[in-house]
């Protein structure tokens, strides 16, 4: 993956924190920019944020350092709730708190890496589903 594609802002901010995940952290910052080139990251909520267009659409939770979590959403305005999940695909692994917000958890890398591909199809197929 190209580096340059990474957000300066969100490097320094991990730099800072000397997390204790940050090989898992900079694993995930590359599956979701590289399955979807347009996002852009940044820094939200204490964690790498992913917007598309401007809207804040995947955020990644890195707190507390247990565990890291990607949140499927679409922002932090309350919208009118769709009837149905956004993603109909079987992701066992996604825990729904709304129709319009998803959470993934990974415990370790090994997770994170049986889900690559994924989290590659679930992070396309959101910013198609959220982007109308």
């Amino acid at each position: 993956m190209d580096k340059n594609r990474l957000s300066a802002e969100v490097t320094a901010y991990l730099d800072h924190l000397n997390h204790p995940r940050r090989e898992e952290i900079e694993c995930l910052r590359e599956i979701i920019l590289k399955s979807m080139p347009e996002l852009k990251e940044n820094i939200k909520w204490n964690g790498p944020n992913y917007s598309h267009h401007g809207e804040d659409r995947i955020t990644m939770r890195i707190h507390p350092a247990k565990q890291l979590q990607l949140i499927f959403h679409r922002g932090a305005k309350p919208r009118k709730q769709p009837e149905e999940k956004l993603l109909n695909g079987d992701y066992s692994f996604l825990i729904w708190k709304e129709n319009d917000r998803a959470v993934a958890t990974f415990k370790d890398m090994e997770e994170i890496r049986s889900y690559e591909k994924i989290l590659s199809k679930i992070t396309d197929e959101w910013i198609d589903r959220t982007s109308h």
